[in-house]
């Protein structure tokens, strides 16, 4: 079981990992270059594998670099915090939060760009990423939290479990690479 610890390191031992310590921390602007070789690919398997997360699939390389950099200045300014789990130096997943910097938002959070690496997922690491991502809110006084996910998707159940409440659902919200429309459900949660 884990203890409620700070969201900068949530550490976890998994259970069928080699016994892999696994920890959740946040990821500096300073360190996210030093980082791209770790997170590029976990973000293209992501993408590529049918979770888009606002891209379009199949990003390249290029791509998932110049995005992960474009983060850079909103990490700085703090109105963005970037999580990421760690299996020993590999990155196995990562969670966003952005913070609205107008008057009336200072007290909500938005949930952005959840995930975990593919043959990692059903271990628990998601449950952890959110838990961090919830503590990093606390921390910024933030305790509304709002997302948008694929409707009927696993992604859905998975924040639905977690507390998370439907608002409704965006017919058409996003494209696919053949220019599909799909729905997304807009969920939030009171912290």
């Amino acid at each position: 079981m884990l203890t409620r610890i700070p969201f900068l390191v949530r550490p976890m031992i998994m259970p069928n990992d080699d016994l892999l310590a696994t920890c959740v921390r946040r990821v500096w602007p300073s360190e996210i270059e030093l980082l791209l070789p770790a997170l590029v690919p976990v973000l293209r398997e992501t993408v590529n594998g049918g979770s888009p997360l606002g891209f379009v699939p199949p990003i390249m390389a290029t791509q998932a670099r110049e995005y992960w950099l474009s983060l850079r200045p909103e990490l700085y300014a703090g109105s963005r915090v970037l999580l990421a789990a760690f299996a020993g130096r590999r990155v196995i997943g990562s969670g966003q939060l952005r913070f609205p910097t107008v008057p009336n938002g200072l007290h909500r959070a938005e949930v952005q760009k959840v995930f975990v690496s593919n043959p990692r997922r059903g271990r628990g690491i998601g449950r952890v990423l959110m838990a961090a991502l919830h503590d990093a809110a606390r921390q910024h006084g933030r305790n509304l939290l709002l997302l948008n996910t694929g409707r009927g998707g696993p992604a859905e159940q998975f924040y639905k479990r977690l507390g998370y409440r439907e608002v409704g659902v965006v017919p058409g919200y996003t494209m696919g690479p053949s220019g599909e429309r799909h729905d997304s459900t807009a969920l939030y949660r009171q912290l």
